[in-house]
C-alpha cells in the first residue's frame, strides 16, 4: 500500500470512528453525569439494609507451594446490616456465604474443593455439601473518617472462630437502576484456615487465607 492510499484509508477510518462517536451523544451525556455513589457519609440514612447479592463478592487467595498465590471467588452472598451513621459503632452485620458456589479457574480444582473424603475419610477441603459460612459481627470500632475494624464470629465447616475485618466505606447514593439507597464497602481480612479444620496441604499449601470483600447493601 503506497503512502497516499494508506493516508486515505486512515482518514476514512478516523472519519468513521469519530462519526460514530458523534452519532452517540447519549454516551457522552451519560459519562458527564455525576457518579451515583460518593464517599459522603451524609448520604447514608439509618436503617436496615440487605446485601445486593449480584454485586457482592468475596475474593480469597492462598499460597500455592510457595510459587504463587491461587485465587477464588464466593458469590451469591446474602445478609443484612443495621446501621446509623450517627453511631457507627452500634452497627451490626450478619452475612451468609454459600461455600458450594465457589468459583475457581479450574474445574478439576473445584471438584477437589467439594469432593467427599476418600474411603469414608474426611474431605480434603469442604466436601460435597459444605452448607453456608456465616459471619456475625460482635464489635465495630471506628478507625478513621471512612474506616472501621469489624470483629465477628465466622462459622464454617462446623467450627466457629473470631475474625477481624478492616472495612472502608466506599460510597453511598441512589442506585440508578432500581432507585434504592445503596451503601458500599471494601474489606480485607486474613484467616488461618486450620482454625476451621481445613488442614489439607499445610504448609505447602498456605494456611493463611487472605480475603478481599466488595459489598453493596440496599436499604429496605
Amino acid at each position: 500500500m503506497n503512502c497516499f492510499v494508506f493516508a486515505a484509508a486512515a482518514t476514512a477510518t478516523f472519519a468513521a470512528v469519530t462519526g460514530g462517536i458523534a452519532a452517540a451523544p447519549a454516551i457522552f451525556a451519560q459519562s458527564a453525569q455525576q457518579i451515583p455513589g460518593m464517599q459522603d457519609a451524609s448520604r447514608v440514612t439509618a436503617g436496615t439494609y440487605t446485601l445486593d447479592a449480584a454485586h457482592t463478592l468475596v475474593n480469597w487467595e492462598v499460597s500455592h507451594f510457595g510459587f504463587n498465590d491461587y485465587f477464588g471467588l464466593f458469590g451469591n452472598i446474602t445478609g443484612t446490616m443495621t446501621m446509623d451513621p450517627a453511631n457507627i459503632e452500634a452497627a451490626s452485620f450478619e452475612i451468609m456465604v454459600p461455600i458450594a458456589d465457589v468459583t475457581v479457574a479450574s474445574a478439576g480444582l473445584k471438584d477437589h474443593l467439594l469432593r467427599p473424603g476418600k474411603d469414608g475419610g474426611s474431605p480434603d477441603f469442604f466436601g460435597p455439601q459444605p452448607g453456608m459460612a456465616k459471619f456475625t459481627s460482635t464489635n465495630v470500632m471506628r478507625t478513621g473518617t471512612n474506616t472501621a475494624n469489624v470483629t465477628g464470629d465466622l462459622t464454617m465447616n462446623g467450627k466457629t472462630a473470631p475474625v477481624l475485618m478492616a472495612v472502608e466505606f466506599v460510597g453511598a447514593g441512589a442506585n440508578p437502576m432500581n432507585k434504592k439507597e445503596t451503601v458500599g464497602f471494601h474489606a480485607r481480612a486474613m484467616i488461618d484456615r486450620t482454625q476451621w479444620g481445613i488442614n489439607y496441604g499445610v504448609p505447602v499449601v498456605g494456611k493463611d487465607v487472605t480475603m478481599t470483600i466488595s459489598a453493596a447493601f440496599e436499604k429496605q
